[in-house]
């Protein structure tokens, strides 16, 4: 491609709207442009770079042994309800309705299109195991998209769906996906870092995530260094070495805590240690039914894990009329003692608790000395607990460390949760009817280039692996149209051209050296050739790495030898040859 017949709108300031590298990189340097609020159009430069990871990820999934589809972006309501997961996803589905009236929804994951094809095609049990993929356009309607094409509205996205007829042969599967996409990212030159996950609305008996160690990821991620031990915080735990309390438990009583609310309030007003607390902490669940959760006052809910606990979709904590509906006093001053007709879940450290503090269900009362078992039963014990740095790690007790990250793909077990509810069956090898388990698998395309970029940048502007470059060589002759460097610089790009695997940008336009340089910087092409008057003198070019700063003198005769070697040698440690 010729840089003068380009399209290639670069942008000198940072867009007040761009708040992280990626975002701003890639306004500057042309890949994408905004057209509305979470939606972007991929300009040339930024659709090749797309295309790139979506050769990448084609490659290694037909690899595996995956088939690709291709589904419809609309998807029958009838199908969302089948599964019952119309509802779970509430507001980010995006829906209207046909001429005829029928409502559509544009399709935020395939799951039950996927299904629905199987189980109107498979018949027996010989037929399985199979994977199938796709990789297409997917919308959410976020509430508050940012950071770029890492959270839009509209984005690609590659998802699979596997097919079993027992739990030991998903398991197969599911570790070939792991192992393809750390083969994938590998190949994008992207640290990603695959964590024990909550399989959330998706459902299932487990899930991992690859996370991209970010500064502005929106998960955070717990980690031994001394075991490996790595979970996200919504699915991690800790140990804790919970031991029957010895010691009398004795009558609760009424204590007055005028105007003495939180945790720290009563730590000082008492003066007594935060985790002598039941700290007690109503919520509501998708459907506005009330669930009351106890956790040790040192400690924090993990509202990912009570949701669970209970079945639900998602928690919230509840609004000041309902928490007074609920204890009969303000926030503040809820306890478990005397609670009626709502459920109640503790954290596994309160079973242990000795004659601790808690609300009275009254304002500007607390009570001393209750015990879990004598003054209060919960439906159960559980692990509630937000894990955070310098817990200790389950496995082996040393302290955890903890990182943000960005979520680029996630893989699940999802069982038989959609097989049964779309009543997909096969007959087995008794030729009784079953149904199939699944697995799913997904990768965030636009979200996998951008973490890309914000992995692989420096002042200067993007850094592009060979794998995904737009373009692997840019050729800048200094000269003017027509004279020497021109000349060269024409010859050296058919050249490479003709070798039909390295592609070369020639930047013939007619601007200053500066110019020039500074753009081949910011659209981060790896390779860059310089031809000047005083170099051919000595029939020798300038020859540069994007990721280094050593500029180095090759002779003419040399020079597509060297690209050739260079490029050879990144893509085998990307594995891509």
């Amino acid at each position: 491609m010729r840089m003068s017949q380009l399209f290639m709108p670069t942008l000198k300031e940072v867009p007040k709207e761009a708040t992280i590298a990626s975002h701003q990189l890639m306004l500057r340097a042309g890949l994408i442009r905004k057209i509305s609020s979470g939606l972007y159009s991929f300009l040339p430069l930024g659709f090749k770079v797309l295309n790139k990871v979506i050769h990448i990820i084609r490659s290694e999934m037909d690899n595996s042994g995956a088939q690709e589809f291709l589904q419809p972006i609309l998807i029958p309501k009838e199908l969302w309800e089948e599964s019952g997961r119309f509802a779970a996803l509430g507001d980010l589905m995006m829906k209207l309705k046909d001429r005829g009236g029928r409502e559509v929804i544009l399709g935020p994951t395939h799951e039950e299109v996927f299904t629905d094809i199987v189980r109107n095609e498979l018949r027996s049990y010989k037929e399985l195991p199979f994977n199938l993929y796709q990789i297409g356009t997917k919308f959410r309607d976020e509430i508050r998209p940012r950071f770029g094409v890492m959270r839009a509205r509209e984005f690609i996205m590659k998802d699979a769906y596997s097919f079993h007829t027992n739990d030991e042969c998903l398991e197969k599967t599911y570790r070939l996906m792991a192992e393809t996409y750390n083969r994938i990212f590998k190949r994008c030159r992207l640290n990603a870092v695959r964590v024990s996950a909550d399989s959330g609305a998706m459902g299932g008996s487990g899930s991992e995530e690859f996370m991209v160690p970010s500064e502005i990821g929106e998960e955070t991620i717990v980690l031994c260094p001394q075991c490996g031990y790595v979970a996200n915080v919504e699915k991690a735990e800790c140990f804790e070495d919970l031991k029957t309390p010895q010691g009398d438990k004795k009558d609760f009583e009424k204590i007055d805590t005028p105007n003495v609310r939180t945790i720290e309030e009563l730590v000082e007003f008492l003066k007594v240690e935060a985790n002598s607390f039941i700290k007690t902490l109503i919520y509501q669940d998708e459907n506005s039914n009330p669930v009351v959760a106890l956790i040790r006052g040192d400690l924090d809910v993990n509202e990912v894990k009570l949701a669970n606990s209970i079945g639900a979709t998602e928690v919230i904590i509840a609004d000041d009329s309902t928490v007074y509906k609920i204890t009969g006093a303000p926030v503040g001053f809820a306890g478990p003692i005397g609670l009626k007709n709502v459920r109640i879940i503790a954290d596994k450290t309160v079973e242990y608790m000795l004659n601790g503090y808690t609300g009275a269900n009254e304002k500007d009362k607390h009570y001393k000395n209750v015990n879990p078992g004598k003054d209060f039963v919960p439906e159960k014990y559980v692990d509630l607990r937000l894990v955070k740095e310098g817990d200790l790690c389950p496995q082996c007790r040393e302290k955890l460390g903890a990182f943000k990250g960005i979520e680029v793909g996630h893989i699940f077990k999802l069982g038989k949760k959609y097989t049964q509810a779309l009543n997909v069956t096969y007959l087995d090898e008794t030729q009784k009817s079953a149904h199939p388990t699944m697995g799913c698998y997904g990768i965030g395309v636009g979200r996998t280039m951008a973490c890309v970029i914000e992995q692989l940048h420096d002042d200067n502007g993007i850094v592009f692996p060979m794998s995904i470059a737009p373009y692997h060589v840019i050729i800048i002759p200094l000269g003017k149209s027509g004279d020497e460097t021109f000349e060269l610089a024409e010859k050296l790009y058919q050249e490479l051209k003709e070798t039909r695997l390295i592609e070369p940008l020639l930047d013939d336009r007619d601007e200053r050296a500066g110019v020039k340089f500074k753009d081949a910087d910011l659209i981060g092409i790896p390779i860059r050739i310089t031809i000047g008057k005083k170099g051919l003198a000595e029939n020798s070019v300038e020859y540069k790495l994007r990721d280094s700063e050593e500029v180095k003198l090759v002779k003419v005769e040399e020079v597509i030898r060297l690209i050739k070697s260079d490029y050879e040698t990144e893509m085998e440690k990307l594995l891509c040859l």
